[in-house]
Parts: structure tokens; sequence; C-alpha cells
């Protein structure tokens, strides 16, 4: 007796699953139909659009399914596809990410330490990035609130020159006194 096992060898999804509703998967009854050439054929059964969109060589592509009847276009869908994956390139390639940098101070810092982290917080500005200065206080130093607040205030004087306070400072959860700098506009 010989025993032969079968295994099915599951397919891969693919990572890029198209959310567009195009020819049969259009769920729809009826629909609003717009040609090629941008015109208005009218309220038509799916069927029957898909039809037209055959007859052109197109396909029907689904562009606002929550109007009342939906509304489907006549357009190369694959020409579609290529348009729209380069637009979002193109947004991709032109928007600026802007990170929150953050350099952490206490109440008792040296005159030197406290030079030091403004050069850091420099650097991170003028590489265009929001800086958030973060003053902790630890067990007593609580009771100082006034000396972290003295501590921040020659912090923004040193950064005046490349920055511009955002958000005033803020005590958060009685241990952090919060201040966020921008970078000012340089006029070239």
């Amino acid at each position: 007796m010989i025993i032969i096992s079968i295994r099915r060898i599951k397919k891969p999804r693919s990572s890029q699953v198209s959310k567009d509703l195009v020819n049969r998967g259009i769920y729809f009854r009826e629909v609003t139909v717009i040609d090629e050439n941008g015109e208005n054929l009218g309220v038509k059964s799916k069927y029957d659009a898909i039809a037209i969109a055959e007859q052109a060589g197109l396909d029907l592509l689904c562009v606002s399914p929550n109007a009342k009847p939906p509304v489907c276009k006549i357009v190369d869908y694959g020409r579609y596809k290529y348009d729209k994956n380069k637009k979002t390139r193109e947004s991709k390639r032109t928007q600026t990410i802007i990170e929150i940098k953050e350099v952490r101070l206490t109440p008792l810092i040296g005159q030197h330490d406290l030079e030091t982290k403004a050069e850091k917080a420099r650097k991170f500005i003028l590489d265009g990035n929001r800086v958030k200065i973060s003053l902790k206080f630890r067990g007593r130093e609580v009771m100082m609130q006034e000396k972290g607040r003295d501590t921040l205030k020659r912090f923004i004087d040193l950064m005046s020159d490349v920055s511009k306070v955002d958000v005033e400072p803020k005590l958060i959860n009685n241990r952090f006194l919060d201040v966020y700098l921008l970078p000012l506009k340089i006029k070239k």
C-alpha cells in the first residue's frame, strides 16, 4: 500500500491589492457613464456600460462610488494606474519632512554645558528641524521651578539668532518643562 500526500501550494498574496472598482469588480446595478472624451452618456446598467467600454477597447472605472448613482468613466486602466503612481512619486519627491529633535537640560546645568547643548540644538535648527527643549526636574528640584524657567530663558536667548519659540514653556507631569523652537526664515 502506497500513501501519497498531496499538498496545495497557496499563492502568495500580492502586497499591492488594487482598491479600484474596475469592469466586473463594479458591484452597482446602475451607473452614470462618462466616455473617454468626458461626455456624459447618462445612467446605464453595469453590463451595458461594460459593453460600451469593451467596444472602445478600454476599461470601465468607478471614479465616484459614493454618488447616487455611482459615476463610472471609460478609461485605459493601465494608463490610469501609471499616471496615479507618477503623481504620488512626484508628491513624495517634493514634500519636506520635519523631524522633532530633543535636547534635555536640568535646572542646575552649568553655563559651559548649556552652551554645548545650545550648539547641538543650533545644528538641528540649521538642518531645518524643530527642537524640543525639555528641562527635567529630578527629586527635590521640582521646588526650583523658577530656577528652571531662568535656565530655559538663558537657553532660548542663546538660540534667538537662529530660532524662535513655537510653543511657550509648559510644565508636564510636574517633572518636565518643555518648549519648542522653530527655525527662523532666512532671507537670501
